[in-house]
């Protein structure tokens, strides 16, 4: 046609082009090569048998002649036929091929093998469009290779390797599964179940066994972490298995009443606890903010406070806090998650001790002028007892020098502080004593009723477990 068109240039330039009622020497050989030649239905049929079996070859990986193709198939386009006599039957067969490929290879394959063939013939699909076939076959090809290899397949592709594939944590592959996914109409929505009931079952693994307890909350942290870079890498942050995650967490981590809570209050004192690992306090507080994550999905904040508490007691009343200001830090952390009413009492407690520095600045100044200060150097925490966990008081029998002490603090304290009643809390008493052994001497940090213990043997060398308890009232 070609050669044609180039010997009657001439007159289709001229005579042609002034006479607007005569078709082009081109449009008028299209014509005719369409109506005598490509409709023959024998010769059309056998020239897209043709093609069929070329593209037929190149799918199973042998190498075709791909610009005879594109000559073909440009040629069925430039003659209007290339839908309806080539294009319709190609989908067709596409469609088949694809469908029994599907059938085959899921049994056959692994997800992640499998998840990669797909990709492969994607990408080889999406080539031909670019190479050979026209542009408009671009959509329902693709449409169908989707549909039979990934539409047909979500629900068993999911069930076959999805929790291997999130236990093994293969970024790779659940990065394909999603990008996959999202290209096929209801894709991401199974995945997004499949998602939260993994979540949901191996958090409940963690959460409901009692041998697991110790190390509940650091599990918790890590899977926390976990699924946070799978979502950030795999999941390019999506907002919808972002809220599912959050979601499904809190499902699974209040299926145990009250455990998660106190144990995380506990984690929270270990990290705050004076001799802990975390070196800096950078590091404890990326720690803190960790667990603050974790401590918005439970339901049982009052049982978390209430063990919170009498942990924070025992660090401040000994000295024990690994960091003041990582206290702090934790104490406005909870107060802007659960609202002020949540920490006023918490904050009390901090308070109490601030102002008991003071007083016991003015005592000491107090002292200086008594006549007998006595051998023993008294520390007293006053307790607003709104504020502090409730505990129990307990008499014992406390050495002459200990009870003329503690009326010399009452009298001091009372003659500043007239109407306020002092109750004294020895179960929260402790002291350093010191010993003098032959070997030398020693220091032990004990508790007030250890103390009481401890001095009897000033008086002698034995006692009997009866001796002891009448001596001391414990």
């Amino acid at each position: 046609q070609i050669m044609i068109r180039s010997i009657f240039l001439f007159l289709d330039r001229t005579y042609v082009l002034q006479n607007s009622m005569l078709p082009s020497i081109w449009d008028m050989g299209l014509e005719l090569f369409r109506n005598h030649v490509i409709s023959d239905k024998q010769v059309q049929n056998k020239t897209i048998d043709g093609i069929l079996l070329l593209i037929e070859r190149e799918r199973n990986g042998e190498a075709v002649d791909r610009s005879l193709l594109r000559s073909l198939l440009s040629m069925l386009s430039d003659l209007q036929v290339y839908k309806e006599s080539f294009e319709q039957r190609f989908l067709e067969e596409t469609n088949c091929l694809y469908a029994a490929e599907g059938q085959r290879l899921m049994q056959e394959r692994e997800v992640p093998e499998y998840l990669h063939h797909v990709n492969k013939r994607l990408e080889e699909e999406g080539d031909r469009v670019i190479t050979y076939l026209d542009h408009s076959t671009q959509k329902p090809l693709i449409a169908c290779v989707e549909k039979q290899l990934l539409g047909e397949h979500l629900s068993a592709i999911l069930q076959k390797g999805l929790d291997n594939l999130l236990d093994e944590n293969r970024i790779s592959d659940l990065t394909q599964t999603y990008q996959l996914f999202s290209r096929v109409k209801g894709g991401q929505q199974i995945l997004l179940q499949h998602w939260s009931e993994y979540i949901k079952n191996f958090g409940t693994t963690i959460v409901v066994n009692p041998e697991k307890d110790k190390d509940m909350v650091q599990e918790l942290l890590d899977f926390k972490d976990k699924v946070d870079h799978i979502i950030e890498v795999c999941f390019q942050k999506n907002e919808k298995f972002i809220n599912l995650m959050k979601e499904s967490f809190e499902t699974f981590i209040n299926k145990r009443p009250n455990k998660p809570a106190e144990l995380i209050a506990k984690y929270v004192d270990s990290k705050l606890r004076a001799g802990n690992k975390e070196a800096t306090d950078e590091e404890l507080e990326r720690i803190l903010d960790k667990i603050m994550i974790i401590f918005r999905f439970i339901h049982g904040k009052d049982v978390f406070e209430a063990f919170y508490k009498k942990d924070l007691a025992k660090r401040l009343l000994v000295g024990k806090s690994a960091s003041v200001d990582a206290e702090k830090s934790m104490l406005s952390k909870l107060k802007h998650e659960c609202g002020a009413a949540f920490t006023s009492k918490l904050e009390g407690m901090f308070k109490d001790m601030e102002l008991s520095k003071d007083v016991m600045v003015q005592f000491k100044q107090y002292m200086q002028n008594q006549s007998d200060p006595g051998n023993i150097d008294l520390t007293v925490n006053i307790l607003t007892m709104g504020y502090w966990p409730t505990y129990t008081p307990m008499e014992v029998h406390l050495n002459s020098e200990m009870i003329k002490l503690q009326e010399v603090f009452k009298t001091f304290y009372l003659g500043k502080h007239s109407g306020r009643k002092l109750q004294w809390q020895t179960t929260l008493g402790h002291a350093v004593l010191k010993a003098e052994f032959k070997e030398g001497k020693k220091e032990f940090q004990v508790s007030l009723f250890q103390t009481l213990v401890l001095l009897m043997f000033n008086e002698g060398d034995e006692f009997s477990f009866e001796e002891i308890k009448m001596a001391t009232g414990v």
